[in-house]
């Protein structure tokens, strides 16, 4: 979503960089290219504004540190600065009541359903034993949905017959489900509409009466625009909304809204999300997300999904595979899946520094060039798997075939390989080599 807006900073702090030093007029060509970088990205004018003239006071009034060059200098500021617009510190929902209630509200068509569904898988790995709750009487299938959701991370839901339409009465009825059920933390997915109006908000009001419920997350369609921050602002006046959070991240819009909820509304950021799968939810660090639109990436997340995403156990059956040269094609297939599990691969290249300049400038690797790997690995039998060296002329045509690729497609493969195989052993024998070189004393 930021790519555009990171290209734009990219471009205005490169002309920075060969400068030795800056003057009053280079600050102010600086701050007005960046004030337009935000406006062209639809954030609100007002924001942009004091944005920029915070930025500018600071650089003006400040000396610059010993070992930052002057570009380097408005850069640390800039990010500085986006880091305090989106929220400055993290506000990590951390759920402390043993009958943890969340009401999850927000438009229809925002990705509220989804959202209910991730956050009960996020609980459920924390050890928590979350119930959802169908509120949403209105839109025609939004319990089945919620239901589709619920099995598919194998969570109880609480849902009333098509005809029950009062919310609070389903909401007590589900309490009654989660005694039953020893449920320490209901999510209450609630109806939402096209827009805002009152008889939509009276029936939330009550509900949260009834409810009490320890938080409530608003749902923002990042791709809104503008309309998010109005729609934060109206929720957060009637509702007492206590956090935020930005769906659709991974979409072409210019992520204006996401930079001016927290300055407009005062309402924080708790959560942000990059797709429709169940794993793409993410806590929101402020900094780490201005990290990633200054294009300097975000690897403490990158860490958070590589710990997440492989086993350790595998890990280290694969590390001593390596060491005794027995690596092979199945062995690969398993660490491409483990890399799928991250998440989309454009969105994990862009948490590595500089990768976003170099995607930019069209050093992307494709998703297809996996899904590729992986259908000609897995029309492979298990014997030629495990020894490439089988795989002639006719198991290659065969292979082909069965993955849907070329021929040639299916040699670069095994070349690649073969070559990946090589460089392992090297590492290997001078890992070993470096053992056998250690002294069995130390000199002082």
């Amino acid at each position: 979503m930021f790519s555009s807006l990171t290209e734009k900073f990219d471009g205005i702090f490169a002309g920075l960089r060969s400068r030795g030093k800056l003057t009053e007029r280079d600050i102010k060509d600086t701050t007005r290219e960046v004030r337009r970088a935000l406006l062209e990205a639809d954030v609100n004018f007002r924001v942009a504004r004091d944005f920029v003239g915070r930025i500018e006071e600071r650089v003006v009034g400040s000396d610059i540190v010993k070992h930052f060059t002057p570009a380097q200098q408005i850069v640390k500021i800039v990010h500085e600065e986006l880091t305090e617009l989106l929220g400055g510190k993290a506000r990590l929902y951390q759920p402390t009541h043993a009958d943890e209630r969340v009401m999850v509200v927000g438009l229809q068509g925002s990705g509220k359903t989804t959202f209910c569904a991730k956050l009960a898988s996020v609980l459920r790995r924390s050890g928590r034993k979350p119930l959802l709750v169908a509120l949403d009487v209105y839109r025609p299938a939004a319990a089945d949905q919620l239901e589709v959701l619920a099995r598919s991370i194998d969570v109880p839901i609480a849902r009333g017959a098509p005809e029950d339409r009062d919310v609070n009465d389903l909401y007590r009825r589900a309490v009654g489900v989660a005694r039953g059920l020893f449920c320490d933390a209901l999510i209450l997915d609630t109806a939402g509409r096209l827009h805002i109006d009152d008889e939509m908000m009276a029936e939330l009001e009550g509900l949260g009466a009834e409810a009490q419920p320890h938080e409530t997350f608003l749902v923002l369609d990042s791709m809104t625009g503008q309309e998010a921050v109005h729609v934060a602002s109206a929720f957060r006046d009637r509702l007492g909304v206590t956090g935020a959070v930005l769906t659709k991240l991974d979409g072409d819009a210019r992520g204006g809204a996401a930079l001016s909820v927290r300055a407009v509304t005062g309402v924080p950021i708790r959560f942000a999300s990059a797709g429709e799968r169940i794993d793409t939810l993410e806590p929101f660090y402020p900094d780490r997300m201005a990290g990633r639109i200054l294009g300097m990436g975000d690897m403490m997340s990158l860490i958070e999904k590589t710990q997440s995403a492989v086993d350790s156990d595998k890990a280290a059956q694969l590390e001593q595979k390596i060491r005794e040269d027995a690596f092979d094609l199945t062995d690969f297939l398993e660490q491409l899946q483990q890399i799928r599990k991250m998440g989309p691969l454009e969105d994990v290249m862009k948490m590595i520094p500089g990768a976003s300049k170099a995607m930019a400038k069209g050093m992307n690797v494709e998703q297809g060039q996996l899904d590729r790997v992986q259908a000609i690995i897995q029309s492979m039998t298990p014997g030629e798997r495990s020894r490439p060296s089988l795989i002639d002329g006719s198991r290659r045509r065969r292979i082909a075939r069965g993955s849907g690729t070329t021929v040639q497609a299916v040699n670069s493969l095994l070349k690649q390989f073969a070559q990946m195989k090589k460089m392992m052993k090297n590492l290997s024998k001078f890992q070993k080599m470096q053992k056998r070189m250690r002294l069995p004393f130390s000199f002082h």
